[in-house]
């Protein structure tokens, strides 16, 4: 891992951390403060927003999708998957991306994938409704409603249109308003391009050892996951952002409980977890429950945790991703960053 940095906030206490380099050429190290693509854990702010839009009356959570956006799911698949199923990722509907990325067409079946979409796509301007139509239009991957669900950035990106729709105003510019300026986050916001600004690492994608050495993503054009997973933020801002949402201070506190209402969905990573509406728990046998999501983007990594009383809390960024070279049967291997990460997971959460 040539990077890593992290906040840990216990009560009034602060502790924030960096290790390695931010670029192996230079050397140049990385540092606490640094601005990160930090995937999706935009589906938190995401689901935010269309949560504060249900308390407002204008969305239902669990009225169909194809009462608010008939063309994007039209028939009677409009009709079956509701708002609710779209955040829980249990509608049934394909993820756009191995159809986005034609040299990834296989995944999950990652042996079979190859990276070279990474390189044709870095400054393509993806339109979301060209992506929303692979998804939906892909073969079902399970009944609207069934579970366990299958994670999707179909699901999110079908959000971003609902809220355009009910607000009025771009996604981008509502969550901007309505959930990060809340928040009082300063170094939090959406690209406008493939690049961004503030001190940052460069980031190295391996593509499961495709990729050697790993190649810089640093410069990128997000348009593939847009409102979805494309938030640039700092590891102070995550930690500040879900510590006000678990305090009921961006969406009421009876959005909050249907947030932390769990169904099992299977992540991209091929693991069945428990998932709410763009939250999801973590836990240990005899610790308190830690509520918070993962993102990934090609080359970066970040995870932000805190816990169900507000008081602890954890974010870690790499800049790293897909380090695990596969085995013969074509399953990523084990590997000692996996143990280190676990380990200062733990640490961090649990002291």
């Amino acid at each position: 891992m040539p990077g890593l940095f992290a906040e840990v906030r216990d009560g009034d206490q602060v502790w924030r951390g960096a290790a390695g380099v931010a670029d192996v050429t230079t050397g140049r190290p990385v540092t606490a403060d640094m601005r990160h693509r930090v995937g999706s854990i935009t589906k938190t702010f995401t689901a935010a927003a269309v949560l504060q839009q249900v308390e407002a009356g204008r969305i239902g959570l669990d009225a169909p999708i194809g009462r608010y956006l008939p063309k994007l799911v039209p028939g009677v698949r409009g009709d079956a998957i509701t708002v609710r199923m779209l955040i829980n990722h249990t509608s049934g509907l394909a993820e756009y991306f191995p159809y986005a990325f034609p040299s990834l067409k296989a995944f999950p079946a990652l042996a079979e994938t190859r990276p070279e979409s990474l390189d044709h796509h870095r400054f393509t301007r993806f339109d979301h409704l060209d992506l929303i139509e692979m998804g939906v239009t892909a073969p079902p991957v399970g009944t609207p409603g069934g579970t366990p669900g299958l994670y999707s950035n179909t699901h999110y990106l079908l959000l971003v249109q609902l809220l355009n729709k009910v607000t009025g105003t771009a996604a981008e510019q509502y969550i901007t308003r309505n959930v990060i300026e809340r928040a009082g986050l300063r170094d939090t916001g959406f690209p406008s391009g493939p690049t961004f600004d503030g001190p940052q690492s460069q980031l190295y994608e391996a593509w499961f050892g495709m990729i050697d050495p790993p190649r810089d993503y640093s410069v990128y054009d997000m348009s593939w996951v847009g409102p979805s997973a494309s938030l640039i933020s700092t590891v102070a801002d995550v930690n500040r952002f879900y510590g006000m949402l678990l305090a009921g201070e961006i969406v009421s506190p009876s959005s909050l409980e249907q947030m932390q209402r769990t169904v099992q969905v299977v992540s991209q990573e091929g693991k069945t977890i428990d998932y709410g509406l763009g939250l999801y728990p973590m836990e240990a046998p005899g610790q308190a429950t830690f509520w918070g999501h993962g993102g990934t983007v090609w080359g970066g990594g970040a995870l932000a945790m805190t816990r169900a009383d507000g008081e602890r809390q954890m974010a870690v960024a790499v800049n790293m991703q897909r380090w695990n070279r596969l085995d013969s049967s074509g399953r990523p291997q084990p590997h000692p960053i996996d143990d280190a990460l676990a380990a200062l997971f733990r640490v961090a959460m649990y002291g």
